[in-house]
């Protein structure tokens, strides 16, 4: 009988909160239900206060009673890295997956998979959401070399990543599989109870901006793109859900400036699990104005609840949202944005993207995630 294999992933986890943690967890499930045994190596320290730009980082939801999770690392301490790094040389997993997800991690995860490495046992996988960060700092190349070279092989999940990679290695495997669905919010719940949730105005329609707002997420575009006085003749309001990772100020006194108070929901704090159904199921389109982008965890929500996407057509975003089949995929600028929003009224495009959104969720099963790592890991 063959010894079930022996995964570690690397990254962020409960108590810590966010869509990197809700990922490590969904794909521990994945690899868990096919027999593996699954450990994750999450941080005690993540973020110093000073570098943290939200209010918290740590998740109010329960603990997943299901999975090993192991709270051991600490990002600014070199002297942690090796001990970590030894203690899973040591126990010798037959993998390892890990996600660097900015430069500030790379000294960190790459002192710690070189060390592993050494075992000549352990294979070192790592999955990609971007390798050239959308807010961009002096050194960010020479850290994001360091870490490449730590690992055996990539997984891309835009194709716009995957070229990303060649410049900083040649020669290592890598594959493009696109971002799973987040599909552990649970099941789509009807718009108007989804509305009643959230005390909304039910006579109203709704799109959603879902996430952290940070400068390239395009936020100040999508509300000048709702200061056309066409939106003044409509009964549709913008929802916009997520904690400032940035500035508040700039958008607050836009929205004030321009009359938009009455049109604008802000629900400025991190949304918890347990309430993002209730977003997505309020809203009729999900809408996505970045400015830079190599894909987004919030497009697979939107599949996961069957919604339509409005998004623009920067980095690898426009490779999951189809146009004029499952949304629209738009110039990055607020009169582009502003069309494709009355286009999707006036057209009632709902039902039709939303059918389509249904058919084309298929293809962003975690299961193909796990089959593109083990076809890298025999490589």
């Amino acid at each position: 009988m063959k010894t079930p294999k022996s995964v570690v992933i690397i990254g962020a986890a409960h108590p810590l909160r966010g869509g990197l943690a809700a990922f490590n967890e969904r794909l521990a499930r994945e690899f868990q239900s096919g027999g593996a045994f699954v450990t994750i190596y999450s941080f005690a320290l993540q973020y110093p206060s000073l570098l943290f730009p939200g209010k918290t980082q740590y998740s109010s939801e329960p603990e997943p009673a299901e999975l090993d999770i192991r709270t051991l690392i600490n990002s600014i301490n070199p002297v942690n890295w090796i001990r970590v790094g030894w203690m899973l040389q040591k126990n010798k997993p037959d993998l390892v997956i890990v996600k660097c997800w900015m430069p500030f991690m790379a000294p960190c995860l790459g002192t710690i998979c070189r060390i592993i490495r050494k075992n000549h046992h352990t294979r070192i996988i790592s999955i990609l959401d971007n390798l050239i960060p959308h807010e961009k700092r002096t050194g960010d190349k020479m850290l994001t070399r360091y870490f490449v070279h730590s690992v055996d092989g990539f997984i891309a999940m835009s194709r716009a990543v995957l070229a990303e990679i060649s410049l900083f290695d040649r020669g290592k495997p890598r594959i493009f599989c696109p971002h799973p669905l987040y599909d552990h919010y649970g099941k789509p719940i009807p718009k108007s109870d989804a509305k009643k949730a959230l005390d909304l105005d039910e006579s109203y329609s709704y799109l959603l901006f879902f996430g952290f707002i940070r400068e390239y997420k395009g936020l100040d575009m999508l509300l000048h793109a709702f200061t056309d006085p066409r939106f003044r003749t409509m009964k549709v309001k913008l929802l916009v859900a997520g904690e400032f990772y940035c500035d508040a100020k700039p958008y607050l006194t836009l929205i004030r400036e321009k009359g938009l108070d009455e049109s604008v929901m802000l629900s400025n704090s991190f949304i918890p699990d347990s309430a993002v159904a209730n977003y997505f199921c309020a809203a009729d389109v999900v809408v996505q104005p970045y400015k830079s982008a190599t894909q987004s965890g919030v497009t697979q929500i939107a599949y996961h609840f069957n919604k339509p996407m409005i998004t623009t057509n920067v980095g690898g975003l426009a490779e999951f949202v189809p146009d004029v089949k499952v949304g629209y995929v738009v110039n990055p600028d607020p009169e582009s944005i502003t069309e494709a929003i009355l286009r999707f009224y006036t057209g009632n495009r709902e039902t039709e993207f939303s059918r389509h959104v249904a058919e084309e969720k298929e293809k962003y099963s975690w299961k193909k995630m796990t089959e593109a790592i083990e076809t890298l890991e025999k490589d």
